[in-house]
């Protein structure tokens, strides 16, 4: 499984998360700069131990009201062949490993390969900041099966599907329009717990 190391990156996650938010399509934000803090999200582990892979939720405290975004960020040790340019969201010396590569992991093969994982209940989250500890509260729920929520319904959702990762999230239990999705957590400015769906599945 992954390890968390307790050390520095510089730039922060953060800071380059301040520079990359505004420039994509999807930012709700004004024309100030975005005053984000890290509020959650939820990690997975690369089978072949290469690639680091987190959900990150940072919200946006800038505007009228804050808005909570989700962004899957991939770690690699060199530049990932293939990728677009608009895929990197910077690089970043860490403390331990050196020079870390960061995309967005919506065009990171491993990254959306244990996702796919993660819905056919084959892969277990782990909790963000703690090494080697699942995450329990992020679940799996497929609606077209029922209200019960398992690896069953993943799979059976998953097999064969498109899965659209939801950049700007929203409080919610469930997906009434998706074959399955995973539901996770983060935490407004004001300290009020919230859950709401991070990636959706639609059969293919």
């Amino acid at each position: 499984m992954a390890t968390v190391y307790r050390t520095t990156m510089k730039p922060t996650k953060l800071e380059l998360l301040t520079d990359w938010l505004p420039r994509q399509s999807w930012y709700a934000g004004g024309a100030e700069a975005p005053d984000l803090s890290r509020a959650g999200g939820f990690r997975l582990d690369d089978p072949e131990g290469a690639v680091g892979i987190e959900f990150m939720v940072a919200v946006d405290a800038a505007g009228p009201e804050p808005v909570a975004y989700l962004v899957p960020l991939s770690y690699r040790g060199a530049p990932l062949e293939g990728a677009p340019d608009e895929a990197l969201i910077g690089t970043s010396e860490h403390g331990v490993l050196g020079t870390r590569w960061i995309y967005d992991g919506v065009h990171d093969p491993v990254l959306m390969g244990q996702l796919h994982a993660l819905l056919r209940g084959e892969a277990t989250p782990q909790q963000q900041s703690v090494s080697d500890t699942p995450d329990p509260t992020v679940t799996v729920h497929g609606t077209t099966l029922g209200t019960g929520a398992g690896p069953d319904a993943g799979a059976e959702a998953a097999a064969g599907a498109e899965v659209h990762v939801h950049r700007v999230l929203a409080v919610a239990e469930t997906s009434e329009e998706s074959a399955a999705c995973v539901i996770a957590g983060w935490t407004w400015p004001n300290g009020m717990a919230a859950r709401g769906v991070f990636a959706t599945v639609t059969p293919g």
